[in-house]
């Protein structure tokens, strides 16, 4: 088949976090299974844009990305070349995949998409919770379902979740989708992946975007029922949200336990996931979670909240504890695995296992595939 996936931003972007890699992945696994895959994006990376070029295809592992300029309307992602280019190349492709929601590619895409007479598929990536959309710009937001989601989600062949928890949330946003396809996101698996080595001093490690909805704060506030354990927090803070959470553990009297030690990426990431005694991911809302899977592809044992939607998994394949966020329990969780290091041996090997056999990026684009012949 010939597919575009249209989405705001793309690699070399890494700041936007998960959803950057998974699409991609997904992208370059179609190319190896024999698809023929165009990416429609901008070059917008936080205040600048990224050392790319625009208005031609980049090949990026098969995939040939166009990358275009932004114009009046940055914010919302706005360019008057994609405009065109839709216009012009639209028919050319059997099926179009839209990733986001609330920005203009995704609208943009939807509405060319049902001139054209083309099928359409729409992933969210976490966007569509209601308790995200009150929590920021919520008036903006609900003006722009009624203008424009409500129809893009319910004319769309079908809505991509990749969890049953994203799944409920765009249900209970009142959307009435064709239907609700759950696949969830792959791994890359490493061909040398680090090996597990936990260090002599034992610690915690959060590693993600630093951000309210990753309900770090909760988890500081948890490691004051872990006594003399330190925390790692790895992630970039395009927020500046990093300076209230040290403020946090001032306040409890854990700065010294409470490190911030920034993004770090490739092989200085695994390298510290796998050194890791217990990985946490404590989110107030979390359509998926990579990096609980990267984390169990390490054989690291992982602490997640119930609003994390891979935490049916993390439960059902016994590769971690899965907890509500309240400091006390969150505490007392983390001190468990701490305690007990043949438990963690037997969390970390089960995640491990079920990351390779569940969830590899091969799976899951072929059930992705099945899902464009379909519409197609």
């Amino acid at each position: 088949m010939r597919l575009l996936h249209i989405v705001p931003s793309y690699l070399p972007a890494t700041r936007y976090g998960g959803p950057i890699y998974s699409v991609h992945a997904l992208c370059s696994q179609l190319v190896k299974q024999g698809h023929d895959v165009e990416v429609y994006t901008t070059n917008v990376d936080g205040p600048g844009v990224s050392s790319v070029p625009t208005g031609a295809p980049v090949d990026l592992d098969g995939v040939r990305v166009t990358y275009f300029a932004t114009g009046l309307g940055r914010r919302l992602y706005r360019s008057p070349d994609m405009a065109v280019a839709l216009q012009n190349n639209l028919s050319t492709f059997d099926v179009v995949h839209l990733h986001s929601v609330f920005l203009w590619p995704t609208t943009a895409g939807a509405s060319a998409c049902r001139r054209a007479g083309i099928s359409y598929l729409v992933s969210p990536r976490g966007m569509l919770v209601d308790d995200l959309i009150r929590r920021k710009s919520a008036w903006v937001k609900r003006a722009w379902i009624t203008l424009f989601e409500r129809r893009n989600i319910n004319r769309a062949h079908a809505v991509h979740a990749t969890s049953t928890i994203e799944a409920d949330e765009i249900r209970k946003l009142g959307f009435c989708p064709r239907s609700v396809a759950v696949i969830p996101n792959g791994i890359d698996l490493l061909p040398n992946p680090p090996r597990r080595v936990e260090t002599a001093a034992p610690f915690v490690l959060y590693l993600g975007r630093v951000n309210w909805k990753k309900g770090i704060d909760r988890l500081i506030r948890a490691m004051a029922h872990v006594p003399g354990i330190p925390l790692v927090v790895a992630g970039n803070d395009e927020e500046t949200y990093a300076p209230s959470l040290q403020q946090l553990a001032r306040e409890l009297g854990l700065a010294e336990r409470v490190t911030f030690c920034g993004p770090v990426f490739g092989d200085d990431k695994w390298k510290l996931m796998a050194s890791a005694t217990v990985f946490v991911l404590p989110s107030y809302s979390e359509n998926f979670g990579n990096v609980v899977l990267e984390a169990m592809s390490c054989s690291v044992p992982v602490v997640v909240t119930p609003e994390v939607g891979l935490a049916h998994a993390v439960s059902a394949c016994g590769a971690g504890i899965v907890v509500n966020g309240a400091p006390e329990v969150l505490g007392t969780a983390i001190a468990k695995l701490l305690a007990d290091r043949e438990l963690r041996k037997q969390m970390g090997d089960a995640g491990c296992r079920a990351a390779r056999e569940l969830f590899s990026w091969d799976a899951v684009a072929r059930s992705m595939a099945d899902l464009y012949l379909e519409a197609a």
